[in-house]
């Protein structure tokens, strides 16, 4: 029998389930690294995927608690746009993906996980990354803990410009 270790997920299968909108963040700082946020705009944020698709598993969202685009504002779009963009010149230069899936699904038929609140979602992808795990599997293998990816991109948020 074949194992596959994620001490990771324990926290999510034994922790509690929060009441309120996990994107809907307080503004003081305290809690950033334990919550995985990398940086923040004055409109919006960006925030690791605790439970990603693959490592270095971003998101961008607003402060506001709004589920649609057309509920930004115009400024709230600009900065959420660029974040994204950030969040693509990081992940090139810290990860060296192959490519990026970026994208956003509005509504829960869409796909969202949490349709309340609007993110986009920043994948690094890597020819084969997708290997027989999760073709055959349906298993994914997530290659660095969590905290390791968070202390590997921090560094660039820091210093990054758009």
């Amino acid at each position: 029998m074949d194992v596959l270790w994620a001490p990771w997920r324990m926290d999510y299968i034994l922790g509690p389930k929060p009441d309120e909108c996990v994107f809907c963040v307080p503004s003081n700082t305290a809690e950033d690294e334990e919550r995985k946020i990398l940086a923040r705009g004055r409109l919006c944020y960006v925030i690791m995927n605790k439970y990603p698709y693959n490592s270095g598993h971003l998101m961008v969202a607003p402060y506001r608690h709004v589920s649609c685009l057309t509920d930004l504002t115009t400024e709230e779009r600009q900065e959420v746009m660029e974040y994204v963009t950030r969040c693509v010149s990081v992940l090139k230069e810290a990860m060296r993906p192959q490519g990026v899936n970026a994208g956003l699904n509005l509504g829960e038929a869409a796909g969202a996980g949490i349709a309340a609140h609007l993110h986009f979602q920043l994948v690094p992808r890597w020819n084969g990354d997708a290997s027989f795990m999760a073709v055959f599997g349906e298993t994914r293998v997530i290659p660095d803990h969590l905290m390791a990816t968070y202390s590997r991109l921090k560094p660039y948020f820091e210093t990054s410009r758009n």
